[in-house]
């Protein structure tokens, strides 16, 4: 029997997709998504592979520093092969439940095998079997977040990343931001149609499934929350048009624009659609969206999902959010969605974490800029503009705001804009660097980091 023949399936899908994540830049979605088709997982052996794959991407930074600590050396050194199965190990060892240590070990050794790395077994089964012996030290070593640094490696996360939220947020909030993003992301979708109807279909399957909390100050009138196993029942009412997959974070983006039927209303970088189709149910179908996105397959989807859920009066156009302002101050609200870094969603993107960086931000923050004046200009007087993006950044967030307030206060052409006082909304919701907008957090409250700024065009 070949040392690959050894290994359990979802062990070996776990392997392979850890593998594509680091050594050939694939998201890890996709590469799970792509090898469990291959290989025909499903049920129980398809969410252990994704439990392990998921896991170990994100464990990646505390298990490196474990790695270098136990084998005394920079996994820069180490083969590519003999890495990913000494990160998956080492998750299992550490951070999972349920996996005896010595089939941890062992598995793991056969991966080395199994991937033409033999030479190096012996390597990684010393590595591994010391860490099981000693787990306990491990744990307390990797339970120290007193500083920056340490935090980074205790909860898995890029240095610059918890030295940026320990200054913008201070010391008690970046820590349980970061000990966050290793939580499960909710399971939250919206109910498109009658929600007690949906509910209770959920339920007869045996789907422990409840309405967003009430009192939560921004929980949407459609959203639920599912609590353990989905089951097929939740994707056949995902096919039928009757539930779309949402978080409660993205959910409130909605509820803060308030739209209303008739009325005109644009929807910036909308892919892949999911709000265009939330803000079109609020309408009742009386009034007209015009949802922009650039990315062509990003604007199908958005057709798609329009045509899932059998919406009218919503027209897909394929456009830069940065350069449509020849369509004239016309709209009664305006949503720009922005494109961002996606540090408020972490929990629910495995690898996402390690694509970001300032420079990723810095860059992002030029195209949020020119695309919130292009937002503001397309509002008629009195119109309401929302800008939100899912990410905890100071430059992404409050000083994307404060740009556009002084804009508008520098050039006498740019339309006259008013910051709506949405900490009065949801006190407990609003941002410690700009009060009157909101700032949603993963570990207060469970749901995507989320920032809110509402505005009105008041000349």
């Amino acid at each position: 029997m070949s040392a690959a023949s050894r290994v359990a399936p979802a062990r070996a899908l776990a392997f392979a997709v850890l593998r594509e994540t680091f050594e050939d830049g694939a998201h890890t979605e996709v590469a799970f998504r792509a090898g469990a088709e291959r290989t025909g997982l499903d049920g129980r052996e398809r969410a252990q592979a994704q439990r392990l794959a998921y896991g170990a991407v994100q464990r990646r930074g505390s298990s490196d520093a474990a790695i270098e600590e136990l084998a005394g050396r920079s996994t820069r050194l180490l083969d590519p092969p003999v890495l990913g199965a000494l990160r998956l190990g080492l998750y299992e060892l550490l951070f999972a439940d349920g996996t005896p240590d010595h089939a941890a070990v062992d598995q793991a050794v056969e991966l080395v095998k199994g991937a033409g790395a033999g030479h190096a077994s012996g390597f990684a089964n010393a590595v591994l079997r010391r860490a099981a012996r000693e787990r306990d030290r491990l744990r307390q070593r990797l339970a120290d977040d007193s500083t920056p640094d340490a935090a980074a490696v205790a909860d898995s996360a890029p240095e610059w990343l918890a030295r940026m939220w320990w200054e913008e947020l201070g010391e008690e909030a970046a820590r349980a931001l970061l000990a966050a993003c290793n939580e499960p992301a909710e399971v939250a979708l919206r109910a498109d149609g009658e929600r007690e109807a949906v509910l209770a279909t959920l339920r007869e399957a045996g789907v422990e499934a409840e309405p967003a909390a009430g009192d939560w100050p921004l929980a949407a009138p459609e959203s639920i929350v599912v609590r353990g196993r989905t089951g097929p029942a939740l994707a056949e009412l995902v096919a039928a048009g009757r539930l779309t997959p949402q978080s409660r974070g993205s959910a409130a983006v909605v509820e803060v624009l308030d739209p209303q039927p008739g009325e005109l209303i644009m929807d910036l970088c909308a892919g892949p659609g999911i709000k265009t189709g939330q803000i079109a149910a609020r309408m009742a179908e009386r009034g007209e969206i015009i949802s922009v996105e650039l990315d062509s397959e990003r604007a199908a989807e958005i057709a798609a999902q329009a045509a899932r859920l059998g919406l009218r009066g919503v027209t897909v156009l394929e456009a830069d959010a940065t350069a449509i302002g020849e369509m004239g101050p016309r709209f009664d609200r305006v949503l720009l969605d922005a494109p961002c870094s996606d540090l408020g969603a972490l929990a629910s993107r495995p690898d996402a974490r390690w694509r970001k960086s300032p420079k990723t931000i810095a860059r992002l923050a030029e195209v949020q800029a020119a695309a919130l004046r292009q937002a503001a200009r397309l509002l008629k007087p009195g119109g309401t503009l929302v800008y939100a993006t899912c990410t905890i950044s100071r430059r992404e967030n409050e000083d994307q705001i404060a740009g556009l307030i002084g804009a508008a206060g520098d050039d006498p052409g740019f339309p006259g804009l008013e910051l709506d006082d949405l900490g009065t909304l949801a006190p407990a919701l609003a941002s410690p660097l700009e009060p009157r907008c909101l700032q949603l957090r993963p570990d207060r409250d469970r749901t995507t980091g989320f920032f809110l700024a509402r505005l009105k065009r008041n000349d």
